[in-house]
């Protein structure tokens, strides 16, 4: 794969660019990890199974909160 590159907003937002969505299989609603050492940063799909570190946060996964948040 080529570099490829997304700009960072002022809210520190940034957008996954098309060929590493694709090339990790991401859609909608998936969740990612990032994965910091002294030599860079890794970005990897968390694979279902896996420990959700939102887990403890199930009570405020209802469709009113992805309503409310679905914009951020």
């Amino acid at each position: 794969m080529t570099d490829v590159h997304s700009r960072v907003s002022s809210k520190g937002q940034t957008v996954i660019p098309k060929a590493v969505r694709e090339k990790l299989g991401l859609k909608p609603g998936d969740l990612v990890r990032f994965r910091v050492a002294k030599s860079g940063v890794t970005i990897d799909k968390v694979q279902s199974g896996e420990d959700d570190p939102f887990a403890t946060f199930e009570e405020w996964n209802s469709e009113a909160d992805e309503k409310l948040y679905r914009g951020l």
